[in-house]
């Protein structure tokens, strides 16, 4: 769970530390207003310096798209105080990640930092020419962590009228633009982030997406509000059942070395089974 807080909130930012969420996304972008940026960065700096060293949860930055004068003063104000990551909205390619950390790396080595430490989690979809080259992040480099999707802008640029139909789902443009960003992070080997539930009141919904989610095989999702982070927790944490399956795959498999295929309870299982089998051990491992 990635939940955003707007960081020119003082309050919102000191209530962000009792909230479950893997990490907090401290939002320069769309949730402060213009006349608020400059206040919202020196905020997210002193957050950050006053949470330096051992931290209960991930801290990241949502900075201004890298062709706004905005990205480099949001730059200049929170890389010395060592954020986790920098999220990159609106990435029109793997090359905006490869100066953004280009830029980065400068800020890194001029404050005795690891360079190439601070991680970057691109929005990649949210221009219509950022689609035609998802299948490129493969070669975005080692600060690349994952990489999310949004819609909203994206429906503002093609003039769509709206992004889900009268059930609340997905529109077709907009299930293409979520796959495609599912399949280009796992061809990069990185974390695949859904997209935001943007009904904070739609427990429900929330969960649904959540599970849908997760099935299709996406790692994590995005918050706006607090009382979503519980419900991302829950769907992205694999339950006791399947923990137990899981376990019982990776045994089967080791106490037959060699073996191409199995049977357990009457399904034939290979090696597929056995790597997810093996990937949801590892989410349980981390979740405790």
């Amino acid at each position: 769970s990635l939940l955003f807080v707007p960081a020119d909130s003082e309050k919102k930012l000191a209530k962000s530390e009792g909230i479950a969420a893997d990490a907090i996304i401290l939002d320069l972008e769309d949730s402060v207003a213009l006349e608020n940026k400059a206040a919202a960065r020196q905020l997210a700096r002193d957050f950050l310096l006053s949470r330096q060293g051992e931290r209960k949860q991930q801290l990241w930055v949502r900075i201004n798209p890298l062709d706004q004068q905005d990205a480099g003063a949001d730059l200049a104000a929170v890389m010395p105080a060592g954020p986790d990551g920098i999220m990159l909205p609106k990435a029109r390619s793997p090359e905006d990640v490869e100066l953004l950390g280009r830029r980065m790396g400068t800020y890194e080595a001029e404050h005795e930092m690891q360079v190439g430490a601070t991680r970057i989690l691109p929005l990649v979809t949210e221009t219509p020419a950022a689609l035609f080259s998802l299948g490129e992040y493969h070669k975005a480099g080692k600060r690349l962590a994952g990489l999310s999707w949004g819609a909203e802008d994206l429906a503002a640029a093609i003039g769509a009228t709206a992004n889900r139909d009268e059930n609340g789902n997905w529109t077709s443009p907009y299930r293409l633009v979520r796959n495609l960003c599912l399949f280009a992070a796992h061809a990069a080997q990185v974390e695949a982030i859904d997209t935001i539930h943007a009904n904070f009141r739609d427990a429900e919904g929330l969960a649904s997406s959540c599970a849908e989610a997760r099935r299709d095989g996406f790692s994590g999702k995005l918050a706006i509000h607090p009382e979503q982070v519980d419900v991302i927790n829950k769907a992205f944490t694999p339950g006791e059942d399947e923990i137990a399956h899981a376990r019982r795959v990776v045994e089967l498999f080791e106490a037959n070395p060699g073996a191409g295929t199995l049977a357990l309870d009457g399904v034939m299982l290979d090696n597929p089974h056995l790597k997810l089998a093996r990937k949801i051990l590892e989410l349980a491992e981390l979740d405790n």
